[in-house]
């Protein structure tokens, strides 16, 4: 697994519709203290469909910083909402604390992998061999 980190900043908006078309699934990731950074998800959920030319793809959407009760700009119900709303699972961590990082890379493969067996064909059924009974009298 390949992992890109844009951060949102605006030197890396060239290159990130590439990354954008050759990512098979996208933390879309936020600070509880930056009202900025999660206002700014939906655009970023927006372009990755629009990239992938699709109504859905696999992302999760990540509070981080979520140590940082007393500084928090961003509820957990308004972020669940926002995730409501963009159809895509929420989880909170703390880069710091390291709280629920590996969980949101974990549930990222899952989505990822239920999403593309959901877009494979169904397998052929194997086709069945003709036995025949030999009987002995």
């Amino acid at each position: 697994m390949l992992v890109l980190d844009t951060a949102g900043q605006e030197e890396f908006s060239a290159m990130r519709e590439q990354y954008m078309r050759s990512g098979e699934g996208f933390l879309l990731v936020f600070s509880v203290t930056d009202r900025n950074s999660f206002d700014e998800l939906p655009r970023f959920h927006k372009q990755i469909l629009r990239v992938k030319d699709r109504d859905e793809f696999p992302m999760l959407m990540v509070a981080n910083k979520a140590d940082l009760e007393h500084q928090r700009v961003i509820s957990t119900e308004e972020a669940h909402t926002v995730a409501r709303q963009l159809k895509i699972p929420y989880i909170e961590c703390s880069a710091k604390s390291r709280t629920n990082v590996d969980q949101s890379f974990y549930e990222l493969v899952r989505i990822v992998r239920k999403f593309q067996a959901a877009e494979r064909p169904p397998a052929k059924p194997a086709a069945k061999k003709n036995k025949k009974n030999c009987v002995i009298v």
